[in-house]
């Protein structure tokens, strides 16, 4: 079974190499949002286990999507991504997803 990561993030270009890393992992499927209102919708379509909050994404934001998203799916995981390569991007998925 997949698990499922929707990334928010501001940067285009950062987060899409953010979801080629995660989907050249066999076990992991991530679809992207760029915008509050984008990932809201993308999550209630396509109900993700883990919802990654990447950069520019500020804490108003944050804050407001990870409450959707918990009203949405309260077992949704929220893990703030903060950079650091693809190592750090990969231990976080996971010990959110309680694999590791």
């Amino acid at each position: 079974m997949k698990i499922r990561i929707l990334v928010i993030g501001r940067n285009t270009q950062i987060r899409e190499t953010i979801l080629r890393l995660i989907n050249s992992q066999q076990d992991w499927q991530a679809i992207g949002a760029l915008t509050d209102d984008e990932a809201l919708n993308l999550f209630s379509t396509q109900p993700s286990d883990i919802a990654l909050i990447g950069g520019g994404v500020d804490n108003k934001s944050e804050q407001k999507l990870a409450a959707a998203f918990k009203k949405m799916n309260p077992a949704v995981k929220i893990v703030r991504h903060y950079g650091g390569g693809s190592g750090l991007l990969f231990n976080e998925i996971l010990e959110a997803s309680g694999l590791n």
